[in-house]
């Protein structure tokens, strides 16, 4: 029989948020343990090698806020790529010796709770057993990557890869490349191999409406006066702004504006680059139909400037708007669009010739055209936001799966926990302000509120603390009111927002619409009183 290694405190996953509870659990002086499935640190910018991975967060709002780090790390562009990410990483770990207290290739099966003894019994894929009182998943909004059910698939003679499973060397030069997705993965990918690939065609169901990033280098000298003056008020600034950037919307009505002051303002948040057009815009793009339209012919004037063809014209950036502009989170382009411009640049719309099959040489589209092709290329995302959960068999009180459990809809309290599972926490997930906000943002912010509970807990002899159903019940109630009060988010038909990209899921908002000061408060009220909204087990010992 396996003997269980027997921890306070077991942390799923080693990105953000899994390092940032781990660094602060070490404070409190518990005993924790991180679980990692990689084989290094970093999370989802361990798996995140395509080709042109960058983040869509400008520096320095993605890094962690500790003075400690930041001091002595600075970036070398406004947008990092994937190699500089996981280079920070390295560096956090040898700062603050973070791998002496992960495992690495240890991919969590399943965690069940115990309500007798009041502790986590959590088991890997290689059959370890952990035993642990608190239960910290660090799973992140997108690690469950999604590959549809292509008929075909498995007999394509070429190579396959997935954008969140790009080989570590991988030369796709001179190769005949199909890629299908065209999210943020897709827009990178594509603009990035495109001027060396043989031939290059993007199979597209939705064209995205992709902002500039704006990409520039970081002067070093510069970056540390801004570091001594700026750095800290930066920082501070983030949890007073919606998506948690150093910007914010605009509250000004849109009944007290002119249209020549909207056109200047979008003029120079399309400057500033980035998601300024989309977050930093006025607050009535999401829930204001003439102006969410006014702001969607804008975005499609600057692109069709950059387009020469009348028909790709169309199909990138429609007269009619696909869905409502922002909805979907806009990713980040540098050249996205020109690239189809290029003579070795095939478009295939597959809402008409849809993808009918993936044969031997390639795939064949529904008008019989076989496209012949060395390299499949999926960019076609993940199970978002829940599917790093739902992929383990957590079983509570009443020896339930979470995955069954919300298999009609996301159930919590906070964004952070859920009734029948004591002691178990999660960060950056389902019902929080993840996936509109900043990473490192919200990350933080529910880190260190879990961080006090626990320190609550040690210090008030407490041994389990789960929300109660009515607390459950009226904070999901609140989630979905905010979601539905916009009116426009239900108007893309697939949307991982919405859950809606995977077959079979529930369609419902999955995050906090209302900002990270909204939802902070509520975070805060809770703790404020007592934990309002638990249910607190003192220790019988």
């Amino acid at each position: 029989m396996v003997e269980p290694q027997v921890y306070d405190v077991i942390i799923v996953g080693a990105g953000f948020a899994g390092i940032h509870q781990l660094l602060n659990i070490r404070k409190l002086g518990l005993r924790a343990k991180i679980l990692e499935a990689g084989d290094g640190l970093a999370g989802t910018w361990y798996w995140n090698r395509y080709p042109g991975a960058r983040v869509d967060s400008e520096m320095p709002v993605y890094q962690f806020s500790d003075p400690e780090l930041w001091r002595d790390w600075t970036f070398t562009e406004y947008y990092p790529g994937w190699q500089e990410i996981q280079a920070y990483f390295c560096y956090v770990d040898k700062k603050l010796d973070v791998s002496r207290d992960v495992l690495y290739n240890s991919r969590v099966v399943s965690a069940h709770w115990n309500d007798s003894v009041d502790r986590w019994t959590i088991t890997t894929k290689d059959g370890r057993i952990f035993r642990a009182q608190l239960l910290s998943l660090c799973t992140g909004i997108g690690s469950k990557y999604h590959v549809p059910d292509f008929k075909g698939l498995d007999t394509f003679k070429g190579q396959v890869h997935h954008t969140a499973r790009w080989p570590e060397k991988y030369d796709i030069k001179g190769k005949k490349v199909g890629v299908i997705g065209n999210g943020a993965s897709g827009v990178q990918v594509i603009q990035e191999i495109a001027p060396t690939v043989s031939h290059l065609t993007v199979f597209q169901r939705t064209p995205n409406m992709a902002l500039p990033m704006k990409q520039r280098k970081i002067n070093g000298a510069e970056e540390e006066k801004v570091k001594r003056d700026l750095y800290p008020l930066l920082y501070a600034r983030r949890s007073q702004t919606f998506a948690g950037f150093f910007y914010d919307f605009k509250q000004t009505p849109i009944a007290d504006t002119t249209p020549e002051e909207r056109v200047l303002v979008l003029e120079d948040l399309w400057e500033k680059g980035g998601l300024c057009c989309w977050l930093g815009c006025y607050a009535e793009l999401l829930s204001n139909r003439e102006f969410n339209d006014e702001v969607y012919a804008f975005w499609r004037k600057k692109v069709r400037e950059r387009i020469t063809d009348p028909t790709l014209q169309e199909k990138l950036a429609p007269m009619k708007p696909p869905h409502p502009f922002g909805i979907r989170r806009p990713s980040l382009e540098q050249r996205y669009f020109e690239v189809f411009s290029q003579p070795n640049v095939t478009l295939v719309d597959i809402n008409e010739t849809a993808i009918e099959e993936i044969i031997p040489k390639g795939l064949k589209t529904s008008n019989g055209i076989e496209h012949e092709l060395d390299v499949l290329v999926l960019a076609t995302g993940f199970d978002m936001v829940t599917g790093g959960i739902t992929s383990i068999d957590i079983r509570g009180q009443d020896g339930i799966s979470i995955k069954e459990k919300w298999v009609d809809g996301v159930q919590s309290y906070l964004g952070l926990a859920s009734a029948t599972y004591p002691n178990m926490f999660w960060i950056y997930g389902p019902q929080s302000p993840s996936s509109f906000s900043n990473g490192p943002s919200s990350i933080e912010l529910i880190s260190d509120w879990i961080i006090k509970c626990m320190k609550y807990m040690k210090e008030n002899n407490i041994s389990s603390i789960v929300p109660t159903d009515d607390a459950q019940r009226a904070y999901s109630d609140h989630v979905d009111r905010l979601g539905a009060a916009s009116g426009l988010w239900f108007e893309s038909k697939t949307s991982w927002y919405l859950g809606s990209n995977i077959e079979g899921k529930k369609v419902q908002l999955l995050n906090f619409a209302g900002g990270i000061p909204a939802y902070a408060k509520l975070c805060h009220d809770s703790a404020a009183n007592g934990y309002d909204g638990f249910n607190l087990k003192p220790s019988l010992g």
